[in-house]
């Protein structure tokens, strides 16, 4: 996509105008008799009979424990399911998740409501999602965030997965471009493979910017090469808020001027930070565009890797109601507008026009396979 990053959200809203646009309704001739001809007859009679098969349909979605109000991916899919409810006049039924021992339950709960379609939210869902799907090959299934290897063949099985690397290497990029004491933190939730590979595309992306610059901005809280880092701690540490502020905290007495968080909810932990510091501290967000789903923290977030988890459950709940669905797996990228940098909204003035025209040269370079990442945790 050679668009400016600027307009990343009108291209996605574009996008779905596009995707949910309705058909114009059919004309009625009117014959001899002064009745409705018979085509425009057959017209309305498939039109009402669509209707009923829509209203018919029923799509749900089980979350993982951070719940629909997560402000990062949880809350980015449902906005999924709540289009397609609007949109396509379908049956939505969901339930949120407190604990990792609620998912399998859960996902019966949904299969017990004879749903059609049951989006899963998350990484640490797939054992039960797969579960699922093979005990009920009538269902169809779908799972943000994982392509797990028990999955395949199941042809009732979607995996909708993000290279979030690339996006994340842009970020990298930003924050080493943004920095003034030249360190730049990041800590994860937990060390699994859609944490992990935001962090190794942003140790990547400041790599770059050293080599580029001839600087030695220092990242803290993951090593690539290692694979460790700084994690949120248990129990529960995508929803420990508090765990997260104390992980942010630590980065920044060690020097770190920007934030990047991949913990979930307990990420706003590292926006309180920033937000406290009167802008001496400030944050890169993830999942989704942090000036829209945590808008207070605005003025301290630079930029924000989004995944168009939205759009991805969108269009598998459409495809599942219309008979179209596959379960070739949706991987989004760079090049798909699957994942890219948000807005930079408050911070647009503060972002040189040189950062900006070298992070559209990095994005059309990794796109071309000029820049390659290195990440382990890509999807394949």
């Amino acid at each position: 996509m050679k668009k400016s990053l600027l307009s990343v959200s009108a291209i996605l809203a574009a996008s779905a105008l596009t995707l949910t646009a309705c058909a114009q309704a059919p004309s009625s001739t009117p014959s001899a008799s002064g009745s409705t001809s018979s085509s425009a007859s057959s017209s309305a009679s498939a039109s009402t009979s669509t209707s009923a098969a829509n209203a018919d349909f029923k799509a749900c979605m089980v979350s993982d424990s951070g719940g629909f109000d997560d402000k990062s991916f949880n809350q980015t899919s449902y906005a999924g399911l709540t289009k397609a409810k609007a949109d396509l006049g379908i049956q939505t039924g969901q339930v949120e998740s407190t604990d990792a021992k609620d998912f399998a339950t859960n996902i019966q709960t949904m299969i017990d409501q004879k749903c059609n379609v049951i989006v899963t939210v998350g990484f640490l869902l797939s054992d039960a999602t797969v579960a699922a799907a093979k005990a009920n090959p009538n269902i169809k299934f779908a799972i943000v965030d994982d392509n797990p290897a028990g999955a395949a063949g199941l042809k009732n099985f979607k995996a909708l997965v993000f290279n979030t690397a690339e996006s994340s290497f842009m970020a990298g990029y930003l924050a080493a471009a943004q920095t003034k004491s030249g360190k730049v933190g990041t800590f994860g939730g937990m060390k699994i493979p859609t944490v992990t590979i935001f962090m190794d595309g942003f140790a990547q992306g400041v790599e770059y910017y050293n080599k580029q610059k001839n600087k030695s901005v220092q990242v803290l809280g993951w090593d690539a090469a290692k694979q460790d880092g700084q994690f949120v701690p248990e129990p529960n540490p995508f929803d420990n808020i508090a765990g997260g502020k104390t992980t942010a905290t630590n980065l920044v007495s060690q020097g770190a001027d920007i934030l990047f968080p991949v913990a979930g909810p307990a990420g706003q932990g590292a926006l309180q930070v920033a937000q406290s510091s009167n802008g001496q501290v400030n944050a890169i967000w993830v999942d989704t565009d942090g000036c829209v789903s945590a808008a207070n923290f605005c003025k301290s977030i630079v930029s924000s890797v989004y995944k168009g988890m939205d759009v991805a459950v969108f269009d598998t709940i459409k495809a599942a109601q219309e008979g179209s669905f596959s379960s070739d797996p949706y991987v989004g990228t760079l090049a798909n507008a699957g994942t890219g940098l948000a807005p930079f909204h408050d911070f647009d003035g503060q972002v040189s026009a040189e950062t900006k025209s070298e992070l559209e040269k990095i994005k059309s370079d990794i796109e071309a396979g000029t820049i390659k990442i290195t990440s382990a945790a890509q999807p394949k």
